[in-house]
């Protein structure tokens, strides 16, 4: 038994010509849309390009990490920095090392009032919130 019975003619040429160059565009098409996320973060500036890059060409099989990395790929991701979030340079935040920390960051001498750390202890507007 045999596949092919007869000589071989031009139509099954163009056949396998076809079915070579189907393969050849099908893996192109893979590579494309397997680092489209990356170049669009790399082109965008993206703070996380090569992150972005990796989930893509991971998640390509997958498709959901894909679609993620593409969404990321066009995400600012801004990072906001909380000492200066009220945008006020005299606002004051509370600082870890015992006193206060003026918007841009420096602390100062000034104590913060601590909360009771006791357990059982509860704060004045919550004890009046259950009577």
């Amino acid at each position: 038994m045999t596949l092919i019975t007869g000589p071989l003619d031009v139509y099954d040429y163009i056949t396998f010509a076809f079915l070579v160059v189907a393969v050849i565009a099908f893996f192109y098409v893979l590579v494309t849309i397997g680092g489209l996320p990356g170049k669009l973060a790399e082109r965008r500036h993206h703070p996380h390009a090569e992150s972005v890059k990796i989930v893509g060409w991971i998640g390509l099989f997958t498709v959901f990490p894909w679609i993620h990395a593409l969404i990321w790929a066009y995400h600012d991701s801004l990072t906001i920095d909380v000492r200066t979030f009220l945008g006020r340079e005299g606002d004051r935040l509370p600082s870890t090392e015992g006193g206060t920390a003026h918007a841009s960051g420096e602390p100062s001498a000034e104590p913060v009032a601590s909360a009771s750390t006791e357990p059982g202890d509860i704060p004045g507007d919550i004890e009046a919130a259950r009577d």
